[in-house]
């Protein structure tokens, strides 16, 4: 079974930029949609932004224009760059890759934690 392992995160000021790695823990298929998730104390886990294989990108209303999503095929890794970093963002973000088979499957990274102080 093929892990998603996350890097990065930690914790900035309000302002600053963080950046989260992902990549599968061995060579894989490429993943048709991959992207990140992020979830806050006592709330919902909630879409932050996409990427397709083919390029496509959607990101959340809330992150636009602050945050920006990469992908390298070549080595299925996907990575966010964080900017203008707000305490709202604050969560533990979660690496997601979906691959279509037969069905959709779904991966997930462990989460990592991301805090930013005021």
């Amino acid at each position: 079974q093929v892990r998603l392992v996350e890097s990065g995160g930690g914790l900035a000021q309000a302002g600053g930029s963080l950046r989260l790695s992902c990549a599968p823990s061995r060579t894989f298929t490429t993943f048709n949609e991959m992207g990140w998730y992020r979830q806050a104390p006592g709330k919902q886990r909630e879409l932050v932004a996409v990427i397709m294989s083919d390029g496509r990108i959607n990101y959340a209303d809330s992150v636009k224009d602050r945050f920006t999503i990469s992908r390298e095929n070549a080595k299925n890794a996907v990575d966010l760059q964080m900017n203008s970093l707000k305490p709202e963002d604050t969560a533990v973000y979660y690496c997601n890759a979906r691959l279509l088979s037969y069905n959709w499957l779904d991966f997930w990274g462990q989460g990592t934690q991301v805090t930013v102080s005021s």
